[in-house]
């Protein structure tokens, strides 16, 4: 077994960063009057870019498992910025949608979350970026093998 000096103690940071980001994000939304949380966020830019996606592509574009969407969904829905709808030869399956309000909402947002990515990447290049990229894209295929 490895000693903890010589482990690569990723994770710590990678969770750190993300309370960090998270953070500033709900502190944003807080302050413009937006009722969402990063993870919603999540959805609601997803179906911004491709509105009506079943809820099985919203996990895939999320990187998010199906019963974690179906949570995030429930509770947009339940704010009225997203509704789901059957697909017309499948009973079992919905189409997810922004609904105006939830178009309205994502519109006031995404300013400021343009803003906060900027910030984030304050100090660092475009070659920073592609190298950030290829490392975490490293992780995770390590971690699926």
């Amino acid at each position: 077994m490895a000693k903890k000096k010589e482990a690569k103690i990723f994770g710590t940071f990678i969770d750190r960063n993300m309370k960090i980001i998270r953070h500033n994000y709900l502190k944003v939304f807080k302050e413009i009057g937006v009722d969402i949380t990063t993870e919603q966020w999540v959805i609601m830019d997803c179906l911004y870019e491709e509105n009506g996606l079943s809820q099985t592509e919203l996990a895939t574009g999320s990187f998010k498992n199906a019963p974690t969407v179906s949570r995030i969904i429930d509770l947009l829905c339940k704010k009225e910025l997203t509704e789901r709808l059957r697909f017309d030869n499948d009973r079992r399956r919905y189409k997810i949608f922004l609904t105006d309000k939830g178009k309205e909402t994502y519109e006031k947002a995404f300013p400021y979350v343009v803003e906060l990515r900027e910030k984030g990447w304050q100090g660092l290049s475009d070659s920073d970026y592609k190298t950030f990229l290829r490392i975490m894209n490293q992780i995770s295929l390590n971690y699926e093998k």
